[in-house]
C-alpha cells in the first residue's frame, strides 16, 4: 500500500484508554483532552504519509508530531491506524432526522456534511439550519444555497420565462443565503422545474454571487435537442460557472449512456477551463448506478410541464401516450443503455420485471408505474468502471457520496459504503490512487472547493474533525440488494474534540455545529504541496492589532514564522508557538496557528488576509481566536504564491 508504512494484521483491535474515568485527577491537570499516539498520519495535504501523535485541546489540533509523555484526559492507542482529517462530504442529501445520530455517515469516517445538493432544500438557510440542529448535530452541517429552490419559489413548476423582477427575487434569495453564510450556489439544472431555466437566465442570476468568490455546483442537464449528451450537460455547467464568475463543480460525474468510456474526453474540457482562468473542480462517488425519481429522467420537459397533475393528464391523452413512450425508451436508451439498468428499489423489483409481468414494453411500463406512484424512486445504471478510474485519478476530483445522514433505507449502497470503499477498493485493493491522494480527495481539497479554512488537515490550530481508521480491514459492504450493511475499519471519529465513533460505535455525543461562510473564504483551488507559499500582514482595531509573518517551503508539512496578537482590551499579548498550514490563492492568504501568552495560556487561531484585489473592500485581516466569533482588522500585506 504505496505511502503507508507497516500496516498491522487486519482484525487487531484498537485499544482506547479513557484514562480520565480511572484517575480523576490526571484530568484538572491534563495538557490536553486527548491524544492520539503512535498512528499513521495521513494529513489531507498529499505529502507522504509518517509516524506521529496528534494533541487535541478546546476542540482544536494543538500539536502534531513527538508530544512525548504529554498528560491527557483521554488517550487513543492508534499504532496500526491512520489518522486523517475527518471526510469532508460536499454533495448531501442528510435528513433532519438523520444528522443528530449520523451513524451511517459517522462509521464512513464523515465528519462534515454541506446539505442542499443539487439546489434543493429550503430558500432561507438562516432557518434551515437551526430546525436541521434543534436535536443536536452529531456532525458538522453547512448549507448551499439552492437555484432550484428560489426559480420554484419564483417561477412555480411552469415552463415560462421570468420577468425582470423575478429574476431580480431569485438573486435577492441567493445574495440573502450567502450573507447567511451559504457554502455556493448549488443547482441541479436536470431536476424541473429549474431544467426550463434558460442558460442566460442562470447566468444572470446566479451571477449575484460573484463579489463573494464561491462555488457553482451543478447536476448537469441532459437535453433531446442535445441528443441527451452528458458531456454537452457538463460544457454547459463549465459556461455558466465561467460566465458567472463562479467556480464550477461538475458533480457526481459520470459518462453516462452512449458517451460511456468518454471520460478522457471530459476532462480535455475541463483542463482547458481550468487553463483559461475558469478553475474547475469535480466530486465523484464510487459507483455505477445513481438514485433520483423514475420521472426525472425517462419524462420529457414538455410532459412535466405545470406540476404532478398536468403530467399524469398528458399520460391519460392517448394521442400522448406513443410519443411518452417513445421519449421514455430513448432516454433509456442514451442515458442509461437500456431498460436493464433500472431497479426500483420501493417496489423490489427491475423495470423489466414489471414489463414481462404485464407484458409491456420499456416505456409503458415506466408511464403505469408513475401512474400508480409519481414519487418511485430509480437506481439507474449510467456508466462504466474505466471512466470512475479515470475521473477518480484526476487531481481536483473530490470524493463526495451523493448521500447524506439518514435513519431510513435509501435503497443504495453510498449511504453506507462511499468513503470506505474508496479507501478499500481503490487504495488497498486495485492501488488505483494512493492513500494520501485519497485522504486529499476526502478532506483538504473539498474544504478548499467551498471556501472552508480551518478543516480539512492535520495540523496546529485546525478544528479537531478526526477520522482513524484501520487500512487493512477498512471495506464496504453494502450492495443494492443490501444498502444498509454497514462498513468495516472506520475505528474513531472525533467530531469538534469530542470522540462521535469509539472503537467503531456510535457514542452519541452530539458535538457537531453548523458551519457558516463568510466573505473571507473564497473557493479556491487547493495549494500544492510542491510549491512554497507565504505572507505577510498587519493591523489594528479595537480588538486587536496583529502582525504575521508566515511561509510554507515546497513539501514541508508545515509554516514557520511569526504571529503576534494583542487583545486591544486586556492588553494580553499573544506569540506563535506553533504554526499550522498556510493556504493562498488570488488576493487571499490564511494560516492556522497555536498561540501562547506569558503564562503559558495557549489557544487555536486562525488569521487570513483578504486584500482589496481578493474581493475584499479594503485589506483586512480575519482573526479567529480560540472558539469566538471572527473579529475583522484592517489591515496591509503581501502574499507570494498566489
Amino acid at each position: 500500500m504505496t505511502g503507508i508504512p507497516n500496516m498491522r494484521a487486519a482484525g487487531a483491535a484498537l485499544l482506547l484508554a479513557a484514562s480520565a474515568l480511572s484517575t480523576p485527577a490526571l484530568a484538572r491537570d491534563a495538557a490536553y483532552d486527548i491524544v492520539i499516539r503512535g498512528g499513521t498520519i495521513v494529513d489531507g495535504s498529499g505529502l507522504a504519509a509518517y509516524r506521529g501523535d496528534v494533541a487535541i485541546a478546546d476542540g482544536h489540533i494543538v500539536a502534531v508530531g513527538d508530544v512525548g509523555k504529554a498528560k491527557a484526559a483521554r488517550t487513543i492507542d492508534a499504532a496500526g491506524l491512520v489518522v486523517a482529517p475527518g471526510f469532508i462530504n460536499i454533495h448531501s442529501h442528510a435528513e433532519p432526522d438523520g444528522v443528530s445520530t449520523a451513524v451511517n455517515m459517522l462509521t464512513q469516517g464523515v465528519t462534515t456534511e454541506i446539505i442542499n445538493a443539487d439546489g434543493g432544500g429550503g430558500s432561507d438557510i438562516a432557518k434551515q439550519l437551526p430546525e436541521m440542529a434543534a436535536n443536536g448535530l452529531a456532525e458538522n452541517i453547512g448549507a448551499y444555497t439552492g437555484f432550484n429552490a428560489v426559480w420554484r419559489d419564483a417561477m412555480g413548476d411552469r415552463d415560462l420565462r421570468p420577468t425582470p423582477k423575478q429574476i431580480a427575487s431569485m438573486q435577492a434569495a441567493l445574495e440573502k443565503n450567502l450573507k447567511a453564510g451559504a457554502w455556493g450556489v448549488a443547482s441541479g439544472l436536470d431536476y424541473r422545474p429549474s431544467y426550463y431555466a434558460k442558460p442566460e437566465e442562470v447566468i444572470e442570476i446566479v451571477s449575484v454571487a460573484k463579489p463573494w468568490r464561491t462555488n457553482f455546483p451543478n447536476h448537469d442537464r441532459l437535453r433531446p435537442e442535445d441528443d441527451l449528451s452528458s458531456f454537452k450537460g457538463m460544457e454547459e455547467t463549465v459556461t455558466i460557472g465561467e460566465k458567472a464568475g463562479l467556480v464550477p463543480v461538475i458533480t457526481h460525474i459520470k459518462s453516462a449512456g452512449k458517451e460511456r468510456g468518454n471520460a478522457p474526453k471530459v476532462l480535455e474540457m475541463v483542463s482547458a477551463a481550468t487553463a483559461r482562468g475558469a478553475w474547475t473542480a469535480i466530486d465523484i462517488y464510487p459507483y455505477l448506478a445513481g438514485q433520483t425519481m423514475l420521472q426525472a429522467f425517462l419524462v420529457p420537459g414538455w410532459a412535466a410541464d405545470g406540476g404532478r397533475d398536468a403530467m399524469l393528464a398528458r399520460f391519460r391523452d392517448p394521442k400522448l401516450r406513443p410519443q411518452l413512450v417513445e421519449a421514455a425508451e430513448y432516454a433509456m436508451e442514451t442515458r442509461l443503455g437500456g431498460a436493464e439498468g433500472i431497479a426500483l428499489p420501493d417496489l423490489g423489483k427491475r423495470l423489466t420485471d414489471i414489463m414481462a409481468e404485464e407484458n409491456v414494453r420499456a416505456g409503458e411500463a415506466v408511464l403505469r408505474t408513475l401512474e400508480k406512484d409519481p414519487f418511485t424512486r430509480a437506481n439507474m445504471t449510467f456508466g462504466d468502471e474505466a471512466d470512475v478510474i479515470t475521473f477518480l485519478k484526476y487531481p481536483d476530483t473530490a470524493v463526495a457520496c451523493d448521500c447524506g445522514a439518514s435513519i431510513k433505507n435509501r435503497g443504495h449502497p453510498r449511504y453506507f459504503g462511499s468513503f470506505p470503499k474508496i479507501l478499500g477498493h481503490y487504495v488497498r485493493d486495485t492501488g488505483t490512487i494512493t492513500m494520501e491522494d485519497a485522504v486529499r480527495k476526502m478532506s483538504a481539497l473539498p474544504a478548499a472547493i467551498i471556501g472552508m479554512v480551518d478543516r480539512g488537515h492535520i495540523a496546529p490550530g485546525m478544528r479537531a474533525d478526526v477520522t482513524l481508521f484501520d487500512p487493512v480491514a477498512v471495506r464496504d459492504h453494502a450492495t443494492f440488494d443490501a444498502p444498509t450493511l454497514p462498513s468495516d475499519g472506520i475505528r474513531h471519529v472525533i467530531v469538534n474534540g469530542v470522540p462521535a465513533l469509539a472503537d467503531g460505535a456510535a457514542t452519541g455525543a452530539k458535538a457537531g455545529a453548523v458551519l457558516l461562510r463568510d466573505a473571507h473564504m473564497p473557493s479556491r483551488p487547493m495549494n500544492s504541496a510542491a510549491k512554497a507559499r507565504a505572507f505577510t500582514a498587519s493591523g489594528q482595531s479595537p480588538d486587536y492589532s496583529v502582525a504575521v509573518a508566515a511561509k510554507q517551503g515546497a513539501g514541508e508539512r508545515f509554516a514557520t514564522g511569526t504571529v503576534k496578537l494583542t487583545d486591544a482590551k486586556s492588553g494580553t499579548v499573544w506569540t506563535a508557538d506553533r504554526l499550522g498550514v498556510v493556504q493562498t490563492t488570488k488576493g487571499w492568504a490564511s494560516v492556522t496557528a497555536v498561540l501562547k501568552d506569558k503564562a503559558g495560556n495557549r489557544k487555536a487561531a486562525t488569521l487570513t488576509l483578504d486584500r482589496a484585489d481578493g474581493g475584499a473592500e479594503t485589506p483586512v485581516v480575519s482573526v479567529a481566536f480560540g472558539n469566538a466569533p471572527a473579529a475583522i482588522v484592517p489591515a496591509q500585506g503581501a502574499i507570494q504564491g498566489e
